[in-house]
């Protein structure tokens, strides 16, 4: 289960960028094309980190995690990147 939180996390951060990247370039560009692509991004991001985060649960109690290891990995989610550095250092 930990290898496929971690293609999650990965994911999850992928789609984050993306989903910035559409509202900061995107929506300036080409307006039709930003309303076009928000949904489905905004819905897949959203869906990616509902995963995330139940898979983090489920983790920390599966594999035994202490607290602050958990609240650290579940706030990684909020920023830009964070997924991606928790993966690495912390699983």
């Amino acid at each position: 289960m930990l290898k496929f939180f971690k293609i999650i996390a990965i994911l999850e951060g992928i789609s984050c960028i993306v989903l910035f990247s559409n509202m900061l370039f995107i929506k300036h560009n080409n307006p039709e094309l930003y309303h076009t692509l928000l949904f489905p991004i905004g819905m897949t991001h959203g869906a990616l980190f509902s995963v995330y985060m139940v898979l983090a649960i489920m983790l920390k109690y599966e594999l035994d995690w202490p607290w602050k290891k958990f609240f650290i990995i579940a706030i990684a989610s909020v920023p830009p990147f964070g997924t991606f550095y928790i993966e690495k250092k912390y699983l």
